[in-house]
């Protein structure tokens, strides 16, 4: 009797472990499943009396491109240092895969790259023995490391430059070269820090689309930058960060949320008196109407077609106008909004 009570418990226990494993795929893969890579809690850095970190806090989930958003001299660079313990700080906990951060958690760090904006390679090595030599760091064994080097050096596109010399390089192949090092040991999370500061277009967008890739081939990735056309087109996520502190942080479309204005339309106009000006006014969703110097300033807090009602009140009352352009918020507004600066001052 006893044999079959517990044979039932194994099974109904086996049942529930798959019942549980199954559950967890499926939540990781749609998002609802929020596993922390890293987690900082109340983390504060002083410089003597300058505050570079203040009381800031981050999580990092699995799976996502989290994108730190800040002028320079906001404290992104330091809160990373801070994060990978190059730097010691004042006060808070910092959490990378569970385990607390130290300097000495050699086991963490080997699951993590960091690729830094200045960059950080050796001149007296060819292509392929600086990336060699930097998974190495993380890589003992030759024939997977061999492995790992040719797979970063066709990742980054630089099959045609093994044998080169970083100074022969062109800043763009450079910036790849320096990714290469960074990720040749495929850690689980990669930190860009301004990765594209100084960088042509074209090498930009290369930089961008193989960060996408990463994070498809399921890396983790926190990218810092003040360009926030760069954080709006890759981020899952975004952290707007001022002075040491997390002024917000949620997806792009969230943020625009956060503030009152989201269109503002430009028309102009030849002669608009001020009744028709104050008949604008009062139209649903618009909070502000400026006229000067033939243009027409309207700024929306709601609807989605407050433009052709505009236009039809144009049509309707015979007023002849000109060029037309509507705006939508931009992550520089948001931050305007909550700092009363522009995100590049």
């Amino acid at each position: 009797m006893s044999h079959y009570i517990l044979t039932a418990v194994n099974s109904n226990f086996k049942i529930i472990f798959l019942l549980y494993y199954t559950i967890k795929e499926l939540t990781k893969k749609r998002g609802l499943l929020m596993i922390p890579v890293v987690k900082v809690d109340n983390l504060v850095k002083r410089y003597k009396d300058f505050l570079a970190v203040d009381h800031f806090k981050l999580t990092v989930n699995e799976g996502e491109i989290l994108g730190l958003l800040g002028p320079n001299g906001s404290g992104k660079t330091t809160t990373i240092n801070c994060i990978l313990s190059l730097l010691k700080y004042d006060k808070g906990t910092i959490e990378i895969f569970g385990k607390k951060m130290t300097p000495d958690s050699y086991d963490i760090k080997r699951q993590i790259g960091i690729v830094n904006q200045n960059v950080a390679v050796l001149d007296t090595l060819t292509v392929y023995e600086n990336i060699d030599y930097f998974c190495g760091l993380y890589i003992n064994d030759k024939k997977l490391r061999k492995q790992y080097v040719n797979e970063a050096i066709e990742f980054v596109g630089l099959n045609d430059f093994k044998k080169f010399y970083p100074k022969k390089l062109s800043g763009g192949l450079l910036r790849r070269l320096n990714i290469a090092c960074g990720i040749a040991h495929k850690p689980k999370l990669i930190i860009f820090d301004e990765p594209t500061v100084a960088v042509d277009p074209q090498s930009r967008n290369n930089i961008l689309e193989g960060i996408i890739e990463l994070n498809k081939k399921g890396s983790t990735i926190i990218y810092t930058s003040h360009y926030m056309e760069e954080i709006e087109q890759i981020c899952t996520r975004i952290v707007i960060m001022d002075k040491g502190k997390n002024l917000a942080n949620g997806t792009a479309d969230e943020l625009k949320k956060l503030i009152k204005n989201n269109e503002t339309i430009y028309i102009d106009v030849l002669n608009l008196n001020k009744e028709h000006i104050n008949n604008i006014k009062q139209m649903n969703h618009i909070y502000s109407v400026t006229y000067d110097d033939k243009q027409l300033i309207v700024k929306c807090s709601g609807g989605t077609h407050n433009l052709i009602h505009l236009l039809n009140y144009f049509q309707e009352n015979n007023i002849a106008f000109g060029i037309i352009h509507s705006e939508f918020p931009t992550l520089n507004d948001v931050f305007l909004e909550l700092t009363g600066k522009e995100l590049r001052d």
